[in-house]
C-alpha cells in the first residue's frame, strides 16, 4: 500500500487519518463520561458486594510509555511476529536472604509500601512476552514501503512480489470464511463453559448496559454520522459490507487478528481503493481504539463510584486524556484494555487492585468494544479516501503517462492506432499525438 503511493501522498493521507482516529476516541471517551456520570451504576453498590476474579495486572505508566517506544524499533522482524518487549520489576530480596542476592542487581528502584512503612527494592528486567509486535512491524513495513516506492522501476519486483502474497493470503482468508462459522460455534461454547458465577452478570448488570449503550451509540450514531458528513453515501450500507469483518471482531476479540478480513470486506464489499486500505487499516488496528477508550473511561468511573468518591472536574479530565492515550498504546489484541486499565486508575489515584471486580464480564465485553475499533477502522478509510480523492486521481494521471528517456539516442514508437508507426531519435521535445500521449521526438539535427 505505501509503496504505491507518492511520499508526499503518504504523508497527507497519514495525518488525516491520525486526526480522524484521534477525533473519534476522543468523542469516545466523552461518550462514555456522560453515560457513566448520568446512569451511575457504581452508586447503588459497595466494593464488598462484588466479588474479586483473577488478580491485578502489574503496570508502571512509565514503564509502559517506554515499552511501547522500545517496540516500534525491533531488534528481530521474525520474533516481533510472536513476541513484543515488556519491562517487568522483581522484587529484591535483602543479602541475608538465602533466597536472593541483592549484590548482582545493576538497577534498582525504591519504591515504599505505605502499609508496611518499609521501602522496598526492585529490579528492572526487560524481557519478551508472548504476542505479536503489530507497531514495530506497521513502522518496519511503512518505511520499508516509502523506500521502495522511492526506487521506481528497481523496486517494482518487490512490489509484485508483496501484491502476489497479499492476493494469496486473500484466497486463503476467503477459504477460512466457509468453516468459520463452526469454529465461532466453538468459541462461545467454550466461553460459556468457563463461566463458574453466573451471579456476577447480574451484579454487573447496570455497569455492562452502561459500556453496551455507549459503544451502541458511538457505532450507530456517532461513526454513521460521520461518515455521512463527509462521504455523503449511506453509511449503514457501508457497515453491513464489513459485516463479515464485524463477526469476525466479535468471535476473536482482536483487531489485529482480524486485519486480512477486514481488507477483503473494505476492498472487495466497499470498493475502498486497495492504496487507502493497506495503508490506514494496520495503523487502525493499532492506535484506533474507540471502544477500548469508551470501556477504560466508564470503567475507571464506575470503580470511583463503587468506593464512594466524587471525582472532581480536574480527576474526570485526568481520565478521559488518560483513557486516550492510554487506548493508543494498547496492543490490538485480546484484553488489552484490562492492563491499560490499571494505567488509568492510578492517574487519578484510584486502588488498582480493583480491576478485578470488572474481569469476570471483561471477557465479554472485550469482543463488542473490538467490533467498534474495526467499524471505526473501516469508516476510517471510506472518509480518509474521500478526503484524499484528488491526490489519488492525480497519481492515476500521472501513472497513465509515459515519459521515455529524453537523452536515449535510440529510435522510439508513437502508438496510434489512427496512424502509421512513427520513429524519431530522442534529444529534449515534446510532441503530443492526437490519443495524448506523451513522448518526446526529435527537435535538433545532429
Amino acid at each position: 500500500g505505501v509503496a504505491a503511493l507518492d511520499s508526499n501522498v503518504s504523508g497527507k493521507i497519514g495525518l488525516r487519518a491520525v486526526v480522524y482516529y484521534f477525533s473519534t476516541t476522543v468523542i469516545a471517551v466523552i461518550l462514555g463520561i456522560v453515560l457513566v456520570v448520568s446512569i451511575k451504576p457504581g452508586v447503588t453498590q459497595k466494593v464488598n458486594d462484588i466479588n474479586r476474579t483473577g488478580k491485578t495486572p502489574e503496570v508502571s505508566t512509565m514503564d509502559a510509555m517506554l515499552d511501547l517506544i522500545r517496540n516500534m524499533f525491533p531488534e528481530n522482524l521474525v520474533q516481533a511476529c510472536f513476541q513484543q518487549y515488556k519491562t517487568k520489576r522483581e522484587e529484591v530480596k535483602p543479602v541475608g536472604d538465602p533466597g536472593g542476592n541483592a549484590t548482582e542487581v545493576s538497577v534498582t528502584t525504591a519504591m515504599t509500601t505505605m502499609s508496611e512503612n518499609k521501602t522496598k527494592e526492585y529490579k528492572i528486567v526487560g524481557l519478551y512476552s508472548d504476542g505479536i509486535n503489530v507497531l514495530g512491524l506497521i513502522i518496519f513495513c511503512l518505511v520499508f514501503g516509502l523506500v521502495i516506492g522511492k526506487m521506481g522501476e528497481k523496486g517494482q519486483i518487490l512490489v509484485d512480489f508483496f501484491n502476489a502474497l497479499s492476493d494469496a493470503t486473500m484466497k486463503i482468508v476467503q477459504i477460512i470464511m466457509c468453516y468459520m462459522p463452526i469454529g465461532i460455534l466453538f468459541l462461545i461454547a467454550g466461553k460459556i463453559i468457563e463461566v463458574e458465577d453466573w451471579e456476577i452478570f447480574r451484579k454487573l448488570g447496570l455497569y455492562m448496559a452502561t459500556v453496551l449503550s455507549g459503544l451502541a451509540i458511538h457505532s450507530l450514531i456517532v461513526l454513521p454520522l460521520l461518515y455521512f458528513i463527509v462521504v455523503r453515501k449511506n453509511p449503514f450500507r457501508f457497515a453491513l459490507g464489513m459485516a463479515q469483518a464485524l463477526l469476525t471482531a466479535l468471535m476473536i476479540s482482536s483487531s489485529s487478528a482480524t486485519l486480512p478480513v477486514t481488507f477483503r470486506c473494505a476492498e472487495e464489499k466497499n470498493q475502498v481503493d486497495k492504496r487507502i486500505t493497506r495503508f490506514v487499516l494496520p495503523v487502525g488496528a493499532t492506535i484506533n481504539m474507540d471502544g477500548t477508550a469508551l470501556y477504560e473511561a466508564v470503567a475507571a468511573v464506575f470503580i470511583a463510584q463503587l468506593n464512594g468518591l466524587d471525582l472532581s472536574i480536574g480527576q474526570i479530565v485526568t481520565i478521559s486524556i488518560t483513557a486516550t492515550a492510554a487506548s493508543i498504546g494498547a496492543a490490538g489484541v485480546p484484553q488489552a484494555g484490562l492492563v491499560t486499565m490499571v494505567i488509568v486508575l492510578s492517574a487519578v489515584g484510584l486502588p488498582a487492585e480493583d480491576v478485578t471486580l470488572i474481569i469476570a464480564v471483561d471477557w465479554l465485553l472485550d469482543r463488542f468494544r473490538t467490533m467498534v475499533n474495526v467499524l471505526g477502522d473501516a469508516f476510517g478509510t471510506g472518509i480518509v479516501e474521500k478526503l484524499s480523492k484528488k491526490e489519488l486521481e492525480q497519481m492515476d494521471v500521472s501513472s497513465e503517462v509515459n515519459i521515455v528517456n529524453p537523452f536515449a539516442l535510440e529510435p522510439t514508437t508513437l502508438d496510434n492506432e489512427d496512424s502509421d508507426t512513427k520513429k524519431s531519435y530522442v534529444n529534449g521535445g515534446f510532441a503530443v499525438d492526437k490519443s495524448d500521449t506523451i513522448s518526446f521526438t526529435q527537435t535538433s539535427q545532429f
